[in-house]
């Protein structure tokens, strides 16, 4: 049996360091923020077809997304029934209490008074699941035909909202005709610009 010894204990850490580093070959990189090509959604797999990165005042990096699609979606379809996931890690920490101001006020770029009226007791059990985040940590909201849209955070659930019309609302922040950051859609819709 023949021993290996490395000369400096340097070199053998960086290494180690890189084979640890090196991204699984299934995964889509984005600002050094790793999402998975693929998720289970119930008994279906959704695919990768887009991420990115949301900035603030265009310079300061927010988050960094992705969204799950069934594969072969048309993004026209993207707001209809059909299950979805968009995960979404944060570069800086947020509170809680201001994820609910921020939804409505996305939504009302997206939805009429009566629209957001209609689902305000939905909305604000929504944006009262949310919980003060730090760096690193991801927020994920998948939405399953039939069943609702479930928030999580860091892979534990914190609540389901029932309804096709909530998900396409609230989905909307992102990937409506008047989302938070159009170059944020594109990228998560796999689109060029």
């Amino acid at each position: 049996m023949t021993l290996v010894l490395w000369p400096n204990k340097r070199i053998a850490w960086v290494v180690m360091m890189t084979l640890l580093a090196v991204r699984p070959a299934d995964a889509t990189e984005v600002e050094k923020v790793v999402f998975d090509e693929q998720v289970m959604v119930g008994q279906q797999a959704l695919a990768i077809r887009g991420a990115g990165v949301l900035r603030y005042l265009r310079f300061i990096k927010a988050y960094a997304g992705a969204l799950y699609t069934q594969p072969g979606l048309a993004p026209e379809m993207v707001l209809s029934d059909t299950p979805k996931r968009l995960e979404i890690e944060y570069f800086h920490a947020l509170k809680g209490k201001d994820f609910g101001p921020a939804t409505y006020k996305g939504l009302s770029s997206n939805l009429d008074a009566a629209a957001i009226e209609r689902l305000r007791p939905r909305i604000d059990y929504h944006n009262s699941l949310y919980v003060d985040v730090q760096p690193g940590d991801r927020y994920a909201l998948t939405y399953v035909p039939g069943v609702g849209t479930e928030l999580a955070l860091n892979g534990r659930p914190m609540g389901i909202i029932e309804g096709a019309d909530f998900a396409a609302a609230i989905f909307s922040l992102w990937l409506g005709k008047n989302p938070y950051d159009r170059q944020f859609k594109n990228a998560l819709l796999g689109l060029d610009g």
